[in-house]
């Protein structure tokens, strides 16, 4: 029996073997360092077959490999890019150690030490990353000073940031007062750059010290910084069940939606991402309007003379 032919986006493709989350694909492909079949291709809506296809990304040939996920306790003064172009102490590092090819989901800065997941699962990465996911990350953070009551109550209904941005609510409490500082425990679902050293300036504060304790439920109890391990069965199972599936349940969604605005020759908003796979919307060709069959006619029987 013949094998029916899958094709996927390439950058797709990328993503789930490992290479770079989707939008580190594109890049990628843009820049003119993907090859499929010895020919290099530019065109992000390009698709492969995986089994016939030969694909190379700075001349190095792409596998796919059986999704992995790690759990990493990031250490401070490291990037959490895979490259760093000051030279910088990168997370590579510390993923050059795993034995599969994984990369970062999601980022912690420089000066941040704590939990930050490592996969090699693309669509995994995907849903983890989107906003509307709306993922929770806790901290424990050290601000400068005795911090009041109404700063506390401003950081849980929402901060305005220094670009006008209005933050979502916060759960918030004390940990710990010492001399001249304050230990908050910090839980957030939005991963703006520096959120939480913003919402520290805009109230007055600054943050001395800032450790990610968890990352979608998950800890890195027991890790050193620098150390990694694979999730639990329960963690990934977690981890699908609250924003795998549903991510995979939106994108089905999107594409339903384009596919019946393409039937019927209607515009549509496109999401990058969820729409990724859908169709280009074809203009709607006018049908003829059926018609119910007609009955044929009775043929009608000559009457008998009377005598």
């Amino acid at each position: 029996m013949a094998r029916i032919m899958a094709l996927v986006r390439l950058q797709k493709y990328l993503a789930q073997a490992g290479v770079a989350s989707r939008r580190k694909a594109e890049e990628l492909i843009a820049q003119g360092r993907v090859r499929v079949n010895g020919v290099i291709v530019t065109e992000l809506g390009t698709k492969v077959d995986d089994h016939r296809d030969r694909i190379e990304v700075n001349g190095r040939r792409v596998v796919s490999e059986k999704p992995a996920y790690y759990v990493v306790h990031k250490p401070r003064g490291m990037v959490t890019t895979m490259h760093d172009p000051e030279g910088r102490p990168s997370i590579k590092e510390i993923l050059d150690k795993i034995p599969e090819r994984v990369f970062p989901v999601g980022r912690l800065d420089y000066h941040t030490s704590g939990v930050i997941l490592a996969t090699n699962d693309g669509e995994m990465a995907e849903a983890l990353s989107r906003p509307r996911s709306k993922v929770p990350k806790t901290y424990v953070a050290k601000f400068t000073g005795n911090v009041s009551e109404e700063t506390l109550q401003a950081l849980r209904k929402g901060v305005t940031l220094d670009d006008g941005y209005v933050t979502k609510p916060a759960n918030v409490f004390v940990e710990r007062v010492e001399d001249q500082v304050t230990w908050l425990n910090i839980t957030i679902s939005e991963g703006k750059n520096r959120q939480i050293h913003r919402m520290a300036e805009a109230l007055g504060h600054q943050v001395f010290r800032l450790v990610r304790l968890e990352f979608a439920g998950i800890t890195a109890e027991g890790l050193r910084p620098g150390q990694f391990r694979p999730l639990e069965p329960k963690e990934l199972e977690k981890l699908k069940k609250h924003y795998l599936n549903p991510h995979k349940r939106a994108k089905a969604n999107a594409l339903e939606e384009q596919r019946k605005a393409a039937l019927l020759g209607l515009g549509v908003d496109e999401d990058d991402d969820l729409a990724d796979e859908a169709p280009p919307a074809r203009p709607a060709t006018p049908r003829p309007r059926p018609t119910a069959p007609r009955a044929p006619k009775k043929k009608s029987t000559p009457r008998a003379k009377k005598p």
